[in-house]
């Protein structure tokens, strides 16, 4: 018999993190036993600070540090056990350490290379329909990276050194000429307006006693970089900068901080260029040998120039860093006469590592991206814009080299290289996938191959979507829509752990939201955005939307729901309220233009006066049909144009009900009856003037339905017409989806809870498009924009082939098909409920709780089913079957299922 113990000690849900920048760090833990309560120390080098002791009770859920203030930049050690029945189990052990935790921690200087200023270019969404876009070449344009370089001495005796870090651009470091750290692209995409995060590293392995040498290469990145759909530059600076502090700790208890300042010196190296979206070029011939180690000659460098210090904007990195998370060799490699085309078998975002020999000096090699190829299988560039290029360019030294671009990446399958004097050798090339690196917690498997294929398609979406903050995509556009984040929010809590990094974007959505209570529409969300936006008309001049700023309410439940952490509703709960004035505001002061010249009598002015229906919105974004043999630009504004009236009030009510509902897990229980009863009047308000007495709405689209059904919009004695009219319209799409962004997410279980599993179930399994096994079946390895981009006769459309949104419905594959049914937040109840009748044979799932490993597998035979449950202790669970459920033990059990009966077998 095993030892009860404690295990997977996480600290902010990481594994013995350095740089911790909480002032009360939450503490969590699993058990593999029956637990009563438990006991909790932290201590740093001169004993313990904080005893925490709970005798009665279990939960999964975090503990926040509740002892003395933590110090900056040190280093401290914590220890749990469980009290049991038969006495505490033995202590588990971690460590943390914290990052600078006060503005006053700082004394370093911001550094700036002596540099021409980024061009700024600035391009509109009209620019980008009518295919405008800069006419000089790319090394007019771009500009090179620079180099820093600072030369320190370390004494003797050292026995500790951290690095505090960051850049306004994107940058690497090298202490010693060994890399710092193993993550990329840092610091991240943040709103810099407000924070720029400050990573940490543990450098004390790579410093000796003598003189040591800090290499930093700094690059544009998101800060003056070319970014978003337009392509425009310099949208937070035109010039580059950095700052760091090293601290330095002896064994005599001596301490010494190396900043940055006047003695750092700057170059330019060997990047011609480095663009986050363009791609990037090097000249091998360029690069200053031994830069990064001690001993070279920087006396030909220019000193930097001191750019203040202020610190003001700086905040500890939360969450997990952008990492290589993965590597894909070559499944084929074609010569063809413009280059060597190589399929890496999967659409990524990441970049290509190249292997050339006997290159020649000067010699050019380009690699191109794409995510698709042509029907024929020849090249096609599927991502159009300006400043979209993908491509990467080596300029050899001369002899063998090995390259992976720094300062970039690409969404792509498909490589083309060029320049090469041999034929290329698969062995040669391999992509390297990069992604926000999260705790991969989950997975589902089933017995048909294009249903597993689909959940492994959201899966690849997400991990390419993931990185630095949830984008759209991967390749034209790359920003932080909220909306998009807000659909998928639940699909992705499922396979990975995402409340660190969904926590982290949350921190810049509320930086982002205006003083009138908008929350953006992107984030982070660049003065640029913001100017765009006045002067534009139309969707260009959206700041914020209905379905895309609730997102405000609509993940943090959402994490709140998967988590059981009351820390993201505390945060975010004023932002909240925040926005619903802003609604509340909006509705009192403004009527639809269908209205304005009406004469309305004073009881539907007042219900009029609680609507949040004016404004522009992106309503049921891209609705099938009414895409359908229309140009890009034409089609896009016609479903906000018949939606966004109807969206805009429903999601006005939901967010007020969330709000309603974090009120009262945050204790404010008057705040919540208020927002309770407002959520009713503006539910009553748009039964009163959107709903017929026939259940009817006033646009005849599934997604108006679906929405309205989900969010109790619709009167009870109405209900069952309004779903009979959304299954009429079904039907007349030949059982195919018309539904859009917002409402995705909810078609399926509104029917199945309405009673119509089987038109739900149809849906599921549709084939033609548009459907989610149309986009497998043409051996999509993501999940698309639009869900026609490749046609039935495998012509393709120059559209993303790479955006989680429409993958929301991989949380149905978890909650209905494999059953794994959330009851409590933080799984504290779980409902095992399968769908033994979704046509599968079998199906196999798995998800992380705050527990741990919840799993499930079910099999059908001839005499009935076979559950397999595996429950983690501290989760109430139940297997639910016809006529009852089955309570479930902890650990793993298995129940045969043969007709209305269930038996346990051990």
């Amino acid at each position: 018999m095993t030892t009860p113990r404690c295990a997977d000690l996480r600290v902010e849900y990481l594994t013995e993190p350095i740089g911790i920048g909480a002032a009360h760090p939450r503490f969590s833990w699993t058990v593999d036993h029956a637990s009563a309560g438990r006991e909790l120390e932290v201590a740093d080098a001169s004993g313990r600070l904080w005893h925490h002791v709970v005798s009665t009770g279990a939960s999964a859920a975090p503990v926040e540090y509740a002892g003395p203030p933590l110090r900056s930049n040190a280093a401290y050690r914590w220890r749990v056990r469980s009290l049991t029945a038969d006495g505490p189990t033995p202590w588990a052990e971690a460590t943390f350490t914290t990052a600078l935790l006060h503005e006053s921690d700082w004394s370093a200087s911001w550094v700036r290379p002596v540099q021409q200023p980024a061009l700024v270019e600035r391009w509109s969404i009209v620019d980008w329909i009518r295919g405008a876009g800069p006419e000089a070449s790319l090394e007019d344009r771009l500009r090179p990276v620079q180099l820093l370089r600072q030369s320190f001495r370390v004494s003797p005796g050292l026995v500790r050194a951290r690095l505090h870090a960051t850049a306004h651009g994107s940058y690497s470091a090298w202490a010693n000429g060994e890399r710092v750290g193993d993550e990329v692209l840092a610091p991240g995409f943040d709103s810099y307006e407000h924070r720029v995060s400050v990573q940490v590293y543990d450098v004390t392995a790579q410093l000796r006693a003598g003189e040591n040498v800090l290499g930093v290469a700094l690059a544009d990145g998101w800060w003056a970089g070319r970014i978003g759909l337009t392509g425009s530059s310099a949208q937070f600076g035109d010039t580059t900068e950095a700052i760091w502090q090293l601290h330095l700790d002896y064994a005599n208890g001596r301490s010494e901080i190396v900043v940055s300042g006047a003695d750092v010196r700057s170059a330019i190296g060997s990047w011609v260029y480095a663009e986050l979206f363009i791609g990037e070029k090097v000249d091998r011939r360029c690069e200053p040998p031994g830069w990064r180690v001690a001993g070279f000659d920087d006396s030909a460098w220019t000193p930097v120039e001191i750019a203040g210090a202020d610190a003001g904007t700086l905040v500890p990195f939360s969450g997990e860093p952008i990492r290589r998370v993965g590597e894909l060799p070559a499944i084929s490699v074609r010569e063809t006469a413009d280059g060597a085309i190589v399929d890496f078998g999967q659409v990524i975002a990441g970049r290509v590592r190249l292997r050339v020999r006997d290159t020649v000096p000067g010699q050019e090699i380009t690699i191109e991206h794409t995510e698709t190829l042509d029907a024929a299988g020849d090249w096609f560039d599927n991502i159009a814009g300006i400043n979209k290029e993908q491509t990467d360019v080596l300029v050899a030294a001369g002899g063998d080299e090995e390259w992976e671009p720094e300062f970039t990446f690409h969404g792509f399958r498909y490589a083309r290289v060029r320049g090469l004097i041999d034929v290329l050798v698969p062995a040669d090339i391999a992509a390297v996938v990069i992604s926000s690196d999260l705790d991969q917690t989950g997975g589902f498997t089933c017995s048909d191959a294009r249903l597993t294929r689909l959940h492994d398609n959201v899966v690849w979406s997400q991990r390419a979507n993931f990185l630095s903050i949830p984008t759209d995509c991967p390749q034209r556009e790359r920003a932080g829509w909220t909306g998009d984040a807000q659909v998928f929010a639940a699909a992705a809590s499922n396979n990975a752990r995402v409340l660190p990094f969904l926590g982290r974007w949350l921190d810049n959505v509320r930086a982002d939201q205006r003083d009138d209570g908008r929350v953006t529409i992107t984030s982070p969300y660049s003065p640029f955005d913001a100017e765009a936006a006045a002067a534009a008309e139309g969707i260009g001049s959206i700041v914020a939307a209905a379905g895309w700023s609730d997102a405000i309410a609509f993940v943090p439940w959402t994490l709140y729901e998967r988590y059981g952490d009351t820390r993201v509703l505390r945060d975010n709960y004023d932002a909240v309220l925040r926005w619903i004035d802003y609604q509340r505001l909006q509705a009192r002061a403004e009527l639809p233009n269908g209205l304005v010249a009406e004469e309305l009598s004073p009881e539907r002015l007042a219900a009029q006066r609680l609507l949040f229906n004016t404004g522009t919105h992106f309503g049921d974004w891209l609705t099938p049909s009414t895409m359908e043999g229309r140009p890009l630009h034409e089609a896009i504004g016609i479903a906000p144009s018949l939606t966004g009236e109807l969206v805009a009030p429903m999601f006005q009510a939901q967010t007020l009900t969330l709000a309603a509902r974090m009120a009262e897990v945050l204790g404010r229980g008057e705040e919540s009856g208020a927002l309770a009863v407002e959520a009713a009047q503006v539910r009553g308000a748009f039964a009163a003037e959107y709903v017929d007495e026939s259940g009817r709405l006033s646009v005849e689209l599934q997604g108006p339905y679906v929405i309205a059904l989900a969010f109790g919009m619709i009167p009870g004695d109405r209900v069952d017409a309004a779903v009979a009219e959304l299954v009429r319209l079904i039907h007349e799409r030949g059982d195919r989806l018309d539904t859009g962004f917002l409402s995705v997410p909810y078609l399926l279980d509104v029917l199945w809870d309405a009673g119509h599993r089987d038109l739900a179930r149809t849906l599921l399994w549709q084939d033609a498009a548009p459907s989610w096994l149309y986009e497998v079946d043409r051996g999509a390895t993501t999940i698309w924009e639009s869900w026609d981009a490749i046609g039935p006769d495998g012509g393709v459309r120059a559209v993303s082939l790479n955006h989680y949104a429409f993958g929301c419905v991989d949380d149905w594959l978890y909650r209905r098909v494999a059953g794994i049914q959330p009851a409590a937040p933080g799984f504290r109840s779980v409902a095992i409920a399968p769908d033994l009748a979704s046509g599968l044979a079998h199906a196999r799932a798995h998800v992380g709780t705050p527990a741990g490993r919840l799993a499930v597998e079910w099999w059908l035979d001839a005499d009935g089913a076979t559950v397999t449950v595996t429950v983690p202790y501290g989760v109430d669970a139940v297997l639910e079957v016809d006529g009852g459920t089955i309570p479930l033990p902890a650990e793993t059990s298995t129940h045969i299922l043969q007709l209305d009966r269930a038996v346990v077998r051990a």
